[in-house]
């Protein structure tokens, strides 16, 4: 497509007057955090786009924090579950306790019921409890019993884990890899943000009261926030360019002979979905009211990594995920 084409369409595009609400929840949670950019954006994208994340990183990198930020900043119920090799998943998602008084049974309501639930080391838990999160985080409801449970219409689990630790720790099976809206990989702060970093824990330090709280994001705005995602447009011609994108992780070999020797098994068509409507997301947030290539790149490192299985050849010459999806981007065409 020919960049003066795409022009043309997006200028018939009418300009979106829905005010960013999500700008002050951002800059509430970049005043706890300094640095990590990218894993802030993708945790609003993440919110608005009902879906979850998992983030990636060293020990020390304040992955808790930073989902810790999102849920003060957000009208809801909040809560933080430790994973360990001896959690069950009753633990989390509740048990039915039989009362003497009315001889019956009553299911008392695990930690999975809160709007916002943050999974701490989650693959420190064994697959049996893993997996007790499959049906929650596709369809919004748990069943013990015979019973069905809606969960709250704002769901999002935010799901941590240490990449260098092996020892007691459990790989998520691939569904539950598939069920995450995106994969953040966090890395080191800057020089720069160190510095600043360290300016702000002294001034924490000395600091006599708590920190009030920071709710600055209602349910109300944010599902209005939702609804003007999907209003934002996107070219046919961009669309295609998402299909190719995830159907060269199928059939790679019809694009490069390199990616056909790295991947596998490619993305499922949740990777479509997730493309387009992160891409809209990230639109919204940077105060866009269409969707252009470069949207469509940036999000996609973190909706693909984790739902393309290298071959043994990439993982013998020490290919990481984030180099395929890389060479992924090269050689699909951009319209």
């Amino acid at each position: 497509m020919e960049a003066t084409d795409l022009l043309e369409n997006l200028s018939t595009v009418a300009p979106s007057r829905q005010p960013r609400k999500l700008s002050n929840l951002q800059k509430a949670i970049e005043h706890r955090i300094i640095g990590q950019h990218v894993l802030i954006r993708n945790m609003l994208i993440c919110l608005l786009c009902d879906g979850h994340i998992l983030i990636e990183g060293m020990p020390g990198l304040a992955k808790t924090t930073a989902a810790k930020a999102l849920a003060e900043g957000m009208e809801g119920d909040f809560h933080r579950v430790q994973f360990t090799p001896d959690l069950l998943p009753s633990d989390l998602i509740g048990t039915e306790i039989y009362i003497h008084e009315k001889s019956d049974f009553t299911f008392r309501r695990g930690p999975i019921f809160n709007n916002i639930l943050m999974a701490d080391e989650i693959n420190r838990a064994p697959a049996k409890v893993q997996s007790a999160l499959l049906e929650a985080m596709e369809e919004k409801q748990v069943t013990v019993g015979h019973h069905t449970y809606k969960l709250p219409e704002l769901y999002m689990v935010l799901a941590t884990q240490n990449p260098i630790e092996q020892e007691g720790t459990y790989n998520l099976p691939e569904a539950q890899l598939d069920r995450f809206l995106m994969y953040t990989v966090v890395g080191y702060p800057t020089p720069e943000e160190e510095r600043r970093i360290l300016d702000y824990d002294e001034t924490r330090r000395r600091r006599t009261a708590p920190e009030p709280a920071m709710t600055v994001c209602t349910q109300e705005e944010l599902f209005a926030a939702r609804r003007a995602c999907t209003e934002i447009y996107v070219d046919e011609k961009l669309k295609q360019y998402v299909v190719s994108l995830v159907s060269a992780t199928r059939e790679p070999g019809k694009y490069d002979d390199k990616l056909a020797g790295w991947i596998r098994h490619g993305a499922s068509p949740r990777a479509t979905l997730a493309l387009l409507r992160c891409a809209k997301a990230l639109a919204w947030l940077q105060g866009g009211d269409y969707v252009s290539p470069d949207h469509i790149q940036s999000v996609a490192p973190d909706i693909l990594r984790h739902r393309i299985m290298p071959s043994f050849e990439a993982e013998a010459d020490n290919v990481s995920r984030g180099d395929i999806v890389g060479r992924l981007l090269d050689v699909v065409a951009v319209p």
